[in-house]
C-alpha cells in the first residue's frame, strides 16, 4: 500500500469520475450517479436530483486540472479548493472504516464533499512528492487519467483496453 486506505480511495474515485466524462461519457443518469457513490464509498446527504449530477459533471474538469498539475501548481489548487469549501480536517470512524479524515459536514452537497476528498488526497500525494503516480494515459488517442498505484510504477495506460490496443499496433509495427 502506498497511501492510506481512505487517499486511495478518493484517488481512484476521483480519477474515475474525471475519466467518466471522456467519449463515451458515463455519467448522464442518476443511476450511474448513484453506482459511482456507492462504488466508492461515500457517505453523507444526497438530493439525488438533476442539480445533483449536473453538479458532481461540472467539477470532473476542476479534478483533471488538480491530478495533472506539477507539484507547485497542485498546491495552489489544493489551497484554493480547500478555503473556498471551508474545510475542516477531523479524525471519524463509520460503518466498516477505521478512523480516517473527513474535512466537510456530511450535509454538504455531494459535488463538494468530492472536490474536498480528492484535495485532502492530494494533500498526501503532495508532501510525498508522489504525483509521478498520476498521469495521462500513454495511448495517443486517449485523454482518461491514469492512477498507478503499483509498487514498481509501471502502468501506463488507463485501462486494458488501451493496453492491447497498443501492444497490438507495437507487435504489427515489429513484423513489417
Amino acid at each position: 500500500m502506498v497511501f492510506a486506505d481512505d487517499t486511495d480511495w478518493s484517488l481512484q474515485a476521483a480519477v474515475a469520475l474525471v475519466n467518466s466524462a471522456e467519449e463515451p461519457d458515463t455519467l448522464t443518469e442518476q443511476a450511474q450517479l448513484d453506482d459511482f457513490y456507492r462504488r466508492f464509498g461515500f457517505t453523507g446527504s444526497r438530493t439525488h436530483d438533476a442539480a445533483e449530477l449536473d453538479a458532481v459533471r461540472a467539477v470532473r474538469p476542476l479534478l483533471r486540472e488538480l491530478l495533472t498539475r506539477d507539484r507547485d501548481g497542485a498546491v495552489e489548487v489544493v489551497n484554493r479548493l480547500l478555503a473556498e469549501r471551508h474545510a475542516v480536517p477531523q479524525l471519524l470512524r463509520h460503518d466498516d472504516w477505521d478512523y480516517h479524515i473527513h474535512a466537510t459536514d456530511p450535509s454538504v452537497p455531494l459535488a463538494d464533499r468530492i472536490v474536498v476528498e480528492t484535495a485532502m488526497a492530494m494533500i498526501d500525494v503532495i508532501r510525498a512528492d508522489d504525483l509521478s503516480r498520476l498521469s495521462v494515459c500513454a495511448d495517443d488517442s486517449c485523454r482518461s487519467l491514469v492512477l498507478d498505484l503499483s509498487r514498481n510504477r509501471s502502468r501506463i495506460y488507463c485501462s486494458t483496453t488501451c493496453g492491447n490496443r497498443n501492444a497490438v499496433a507495437a507487435y504489427r509495427a515489429r513484423q513489417r
